[in-house]
């Protein structure tokens, strides 16, 4: 039995099947159903999880490359929200693009984690390394 980090199987068993250079989408709660990928979601209830402790799991499992998000994300949340979500990439590089762009890359990753998000536009693309 798993006692520590990461005990959902199946976030598990999509995490080892991602490789050098292949993505992995966090999202909101609100984020569109993509059929073409495997979704995996933890969502419980509004707020639980967020993206940014979803990304604090991960990372003990998951060496970050680089992420993207979508611009809109700086123009809809507050100082102190940004903040939150830069602090929790600490040292991955992060690039901010238009939503529509950032939506085309969606079908590429490995897989998709839904959460319970209710930050706007606080979905995320991670790069693994």
């Amino acid at each position: 039995m798993l006692k520590t980090g990461i005990l959902n199987p199946a976030l598990l068993h999509l995490l080892a099947r991602i490789r050098h250079t292949n993505t992995l989408v966090i999202s909101d709660r609100g984020f569109p159903f993509w059929p073409q990928i495997e979704t995996i979601d933890l969502s419980l209830i509004d707020g639980v999880p967020t993206v940014p402790q979803v990304l604090a799991a991960l990372r003990g499992n998951f060496v970050l490359g680089r992420a993207w998000m979508a611009q809109e994300f700086l123009a809809n949340n507050t100082d102190a929200t940004q903040a939150a979500f830069k602090n929790a990439l600490a040292g991955v590089p992060l690039e901010f693009e238009p939503h529509v762009d950032f939506k085309k890359r969606v079908p590429h990753a490995i897989g998709l984690i839904r959460t319970g998000e209710t930050v706007q536009y606080a979905n995320m693309i991670l790069e693994s390394a």
